[in-house]
Protein backbone atom coordinates (compact mmCIF):
# COMPACT_ATOMS: atom_id res chain seq x y z
CA UNK A 1 0.00 0.00 0.00
CA UNK A 2 1.45 3.48 -0.96
CA UNK A 3 -0.11 5.53 1.89
CA UNK A 4 -1.08 3.44 5.17
CA UNK A 5 -1.72 6.52 6.69
CA UNK A 6 -5.16 7.03 4.69
CA UNK A 7 -6.89 4.02 5.68
CA UNK A 8 -10.35 3.42 6.60
CA UNK A 9 -11.29 3.93 10.01
CA UNK A 10 -14.57 1.42 9.48
CA UNK A 11 -14.39 -1.00 7.02
CA UNK A 12 -17.44 -3.01 5.72
CA UNK A 13 -17.01 -6.70 4.04
CA UNK A 14 -19.80 -8.37 2.34
CA UNK A 15 -18.09 -11.96 2.00
CA UNK A 16 -19.92 -13.34 -0.68
CA UNK A 17 -19.34 -16.53 -3.07
CA UNK A 18 -18.33 -19.36 -0.41
CA UNK A 19 -21.08 -21.46 -2.80
CA UNK A 20 -19.67 -20.89 -5.64
CA UNK A 21 -16.21 -21.33 -5.17
CA UNK A 22 -16.79 -24.74 -3.39
CA UNK A 23 -19.45 -25.76 -6.46
CA UNK A 24 -16.33 -25.14 -9.08
CA UNK A 25 -14.31 -27.35 -6.66
CA UNK A 26 -17.07 -29.92 -7.06
CA UNK A 27 -17.90 -29.88 -3.78
CA UNK A 28 -21.02 -28.49 -1.22
CA UNK A 29 -21.66 -25.44 -0.88
CA UNK A 30 -20.67 -26.38 3.07
CA UNK A 31 -17.17 -26.76 1.96
CA UNK A 32 -16.83 -23.68 0.85
CA UNK A 33 -18.29 -21.98 3.67
CA UNK A 34 -15.27 -23.68 6.43
CA UNK A 35 -13.24 -22.04 3.19
CA UNK A 36 -14.44 -19.23 3.97
CA UNK A 37 -14.05 -19.18 8.07
CA UNK A 38 -10.39 -19.70 7.55
CA UNK A 39 -10.01 -16.67 4.98
CA UNK A 40 -12.18 -14.34 7.64
CA UNK A 41 -9.26 -14.89 10.72
CA UNK A 42 -6.59 -14.06 8.26
CA UNK A 43 -8.07 -10.94 7.25
CA UNK A 44 -9.22 -9.85 10.60
CA UNK A 45 -5.75 -10.20 12.06
CA UNK A 46 -4.37 -8.24 8.93
CA UNK A 47 -6.99 -5.22 9.73
CA UNK A 48 -6.25 -5.25 13.55
CA UNK A 49 -2.31 -4.92 12.60
CA UNK A 50 -2.61 -2.48 10.24
CA UNK A 51 -4.49 -0.11 12.57
CA UNK A 52 -7.87 0.14 11.58
CA UNK A 53 -10.26 0.73 14.03
CA UNK A 54 -13.72 -1.30 12.96
CA UNK A 55 -14.36 -3.95 11.05
CA UNK A 56 -18.03 -5.05 9.74
CA UNK A 57 -18.56 -8.20 8.64
CA UNK A 58 -21.85 -9.28 6.78
CA UNK A 59 -22.33 -13.14 8.02
CA UNK A 60 -25.47 -13.95 7.73
CA UNK A 61 -28.41 -11.83 7.03
CA UNK A 62 -31.84 -12.13 7.83
CA UNK A 63 -32.55 -13.52 4.49
CA UNK A 64 -29.90 -16.76 4.89
CA UNK A 65 -32.47 -18.58 7.16
CA UNK A 66 -34.69 -19.68 3.20
CA UNK A 67 -31.39 -21.58 2.49
CA UNK A 68 -31.34 -25.36 3.49
CA UNK A 69 -31.57 -26.74 6.40
CA UNK A 70 -28.28 -28.27 6.03
CA UNK A 71 -26.41 -25.58 5.12
CA UNK A 72 -27.75 -23.05 7.77
CA UNK A 73 -26.79 -26.26 10.15
CA UNK A 74 -23.21 -25.86 8.85
CA UNK A 75 -23.11 -21.96 9.12
CA UNK A 76 -24.52 -22.18 12.77
CA UNK A 77 -21.51 -24.82 14.07
CA UNK A 78 -19.12 -22.59 12.34
CA UNK A 79 -20.22 -19.78 14.31
CA UNK A 80 -20.55 -21.67 17.19
CA UNK A 81 -16.79 -22.17 16.82
CA UNK A 82 -16.14 -18.95 15.64
CA UNK A 83 -17.62 -17.46 19.23
CA UNK A 84 -15.18 -20.38 21.21
CA UNK A 85 -11.52 -18.92 19.36
CA UNK A 86 -13.20 -14.91 20.16
CA UNK A 87 -13.60 -16.02 23.74
CA UNK A 88 -9.80 -17.10 23.99
CA UNK A 89 -8.74 -14.42 21.93
CA UNK A 90 -10.43 -11.59 24.14
CA UNK A 91 -7.50 -9.33 24.69
CA UNK A 92 -7.19 -8.84 20.72
CA UNK A 93 -10.64 -6.92 20.03
CA UNK A 94 -13.94 -6.14 21.36
CA UNK A 95 -17.08 -7.96 19.56
CA UNK A 96 -20.51 -6.72 18.58
CA UNK A 97 -23.01 -8.39 16.86
CA UNK A 98 -25.07 -6.32 14.61
CA UNK A 99 -28.94 -7.93 14.53
CA UNK A 100 -31.60 -9.72 16.23
CA UNK A 101 -30.05 -12.47 18.86
CA UNK A 102 -33.72 -13.77 19.42
CA UNK A 103 -33.79 -15.99 16.75
CA UNK A 104 -30.11 -18.22 17.31
CA UNK A 105 -30.38 -21.28 19.96
CA UNK A 106 -30.34 -20.59 23.77
CA UNK A 107 -26.43 -21.94 23.89
CA UNK A 108 -25.49 -19.37 20.96
CA UNK A 109 -27.04 -16.38 22.02
CA UNK A 110 -25.55 -16.88 25.65
CA UNK A 111 -22.37 -17.30 23.95
CA UNK A 112 -23.07 -14.02 22.04
CA UNK A 113 -24.19 -12.08 24.70
CA UNK A 114 -21.10 -13.19 27.31
CA UNK A 115 -18.86 -12.12 24.41
CA UNK A 116 -19.88 -8.87 23.99
CA UNK A 117 -20.09 -8.15 28.07
CA UNK A 118 -16.52 -9.41 29.11
CA UNK A 119 -15.27 -7.64 25.52
CA UNK A 120 -16.57 -4.50 26.24
CA UNK A 121 -13.84 -2.71 27.57
CA UNK A 122 -11.40 -2.94 24.40
CA UNK A 123 -11.33 -0.25 22.41
CA UNK A 124 -8.41 0.11 20.22
CA UNK A 125 -9.90 -2.82 17.75
CA UNK A 126 -13.63 -3.68 17.21
CA UNK A 127 -15.34 -6.38 14.99
CA UNK A 128 -18.74 -6.46 14.80
CA UNK A 129 -20.46 -9.55 13.09
CA UNK A 130 -23.41 -8.90 11.65
CA UNK A 131 -25.58 -11.76 12.40
CA UNK A 132 -29.34 -11.97 11.65
CA UNK A 133 -28.80 -8.55 10.16
CA UNK A 134 -30.69 -6.58 7.74
CA UNK A 135 -30.44 -2.99 6.95
CA UNK A 136 -34.23 -2.32 6.57
CA UNK A 137 -34.64 -4.52 9.59
CA UNK A 138 -32.20 -2.34 11.64
CA UNK A 139 -34.52 0.62 10.55
CA UNK A 140 -37.36 -0.25 11.27
CA UNK A 141 -36.10 -1.28 14.30
CA UNK A 142 -34.77 2.71 15.16
CA UNK A 143 -37.53 4.17 13.85
CA UNK A 144 -39.98 1.63 16.21
CA UNK A 145 -37.47 2.77 19.09
CA UNK A 146 -38.32 6.24 18.54
CA UNK A 147 -41.54 6.17 18.19
CA UNK A 148 -42.22 4.12 21.70
CA UNK A 149 -40.24 7.82 22.71
CA UNK A 150 -42.46 9.81 21.29
CA UNK A 151 -45.50 7.80 22.53
CA UNK A 152 -43.61 8.45 25.99
CA UNK A 153 -43.22 11.48 25.56
CA UNK A 154 -39.46 11.87 26.34
CA UNK A 155 -38.54 13.29 22.28
CA UNK A 156 -40.85 15.37 20.27
CA UNK A 157 -41.41 14.48 16.47
CA UNK A 158 -39.74 18.59 15.46
CA UNK A 159 -36.85 17.05 18.04
CA UNK A 160 -36.04 14.24 15.78
CA UNK A 161 -32.58 14.46 13.45
CA UNK A 162 -30.30 11.95 11.78
CA UNK A 163 -28.44 11.56 15.06
CA UNK A 164 -31.19 10.66 17.08
CA UNK A 165 -31.41 7.46 14.16
CA UNK A 166 -27.64 6.82 14.30
CA UNK A 167 -28.35 6.18 18.28
CA UNK A 168 -30.47 3.78 17.88
CA UNK A 169 -28.54 1.39 15.42
CA UNK A 170 -26.44 -1.43 15.81
CA UNK A 171 -23.59 0.24 15.19
CA UNK A 172 -23.32 3.25 17.18
CA UNK A 173 -21.54 4.92 18.77
CA UNK A 174 -18.94 3.71 15.80
CA UNK A 175 -18.47 5.61 12.81
CA UNK A 176 -20.32 5.49 9.87
CA UNK A 177 -18.69 2.93 7.12
CA UNK A 178 -15.96 4.07 4.71
CA UNK A 179 -15.37 1.56 2.98
CA UNK A 180 -17.54 -1.55 2.03
CA UNK A 181 -15.31 -4.06 0.03
CA UNK A 182 -17.69 -6.94 -1.75
CA UNK A 183 -16.02 -10.27 -3.27
CA UNK A 184 -17.70 -12.92 -6.22
CA UNK A 185 -18.40 -9.80 -8.74
CA UNK A 186 -22.01 -9.11 -7.34
CA UNK A 187 -22.14 -5.33 -7.26
CA UNK A 188 -25.15 -4.30 -4.81
CA UNK A 189 -25.57 -3.90 -0.93
CA UNK A 190 -27.87 -6.85 -0.12
CA UNK A 191 -29.52 -4.74 2.76
CA UNK A 192 -25.91 -4.21 4.09
CA UNK A 193 -25.47 -1.33 6.49
CA UNK A 194 -28.37 1.00 4.49
CA UNK A 195 -27.97 3.93 7.07
CA UNK A 196 -23.92 3.78 7.63
CA UNK A 197 -23.02 3.23 3.81
CA UNK A 198 -24.44 6.53 2.72
CA UNK A 199 -20.94 7.70 1.92
CA UNK A 200 -19.22 5.16 1.50
CA UNK A 201 -16.67 4.11 -0.99
CA UNK A 202 -17.28 0.99 -2.69
CA UNK A 203 -14.63 -1.88 -4.30
CA UNK A 204 -15.71 -5.39 -6.03
CA UNK A 205 -13.94 -8.10 -6.89
CA UNK A 206 -14.57 -11.31 -8.91
CA UNK A 207 -11.86 -12.88 -6.38
CA UNK A 208 -14.91 -15.53 -4.13
CA UNK A 209 -14.03 -14.63 -0.07
CA UNK A 210 -12.17 -18.21 0.40
CA UNK A 211 -9.63 -16.93 -2.32
CA UNK A 212 -9.37 -13.06 -0.57
CA UNK A 213 -6.19 -13.15 1.44
CA UNK A 214 -3.97 -10.80 3.03
CA UNK A 215 -3.26 -9.82 -0.46
CA UNK A 216 -6.17 -9.14 -2.17
CA UNK A 217 -6.92 -6.99 0.82
CA UNK A 218 -3.83 -4.68 0.68
CA UNK A 219 -5.18 -4.41 -3.22
CA UNK A 220 -8.23 -3.20 -1.73
CA UNK A 221 -7.27 -0.78 0.63
CA UNK A 222 -4.68 0.83 -1.77
CA UNK A 223 -7.31 1.71 -4.07
CA UNK A 224 -8.91 3.21 -1.09
CA UNK A 225 -6.06 5.56 -0.32
CA UNK A 226 -6.09 7.29 -3.77
CA UNK A 227 -10.11 7.65 -3.89
CA UNK A 228 -10.96 11.69 -2.84
CA UNK A 229 -13.77 11.53 -0.33
CA UNK A 230 -15.92 14.99 -1.17
CA UNK A 231 -19.19 14.35 0.87
CA UNK A 232 -21.55 16.32 -1.37
CA UNK A 233 -18.27 19.11 -1.72
CA UNK A 234 -16.07 20.04 -4.43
Amino acid sequence: MDNQNNLPLHLGIIMDGNGRWAKKRGMPRTFGHKAGAEALRSVVDECRRLGIRYVTLYAFSTENWKRPAEEVSVLMDLFDRYLDEAAARLDKSRIVFLGDKSAFPDRLRSKMEQLELDSRDIDDFTIMLAMNYGGRDELVRAARAIAAKAVRGDISPDEISEDTIARELYTYPAVECDYIIRTSGEQRLSNFLMWQSAYSEFYFTDVMWPDFGVKQLHEALDEYTHRKRRFGGI
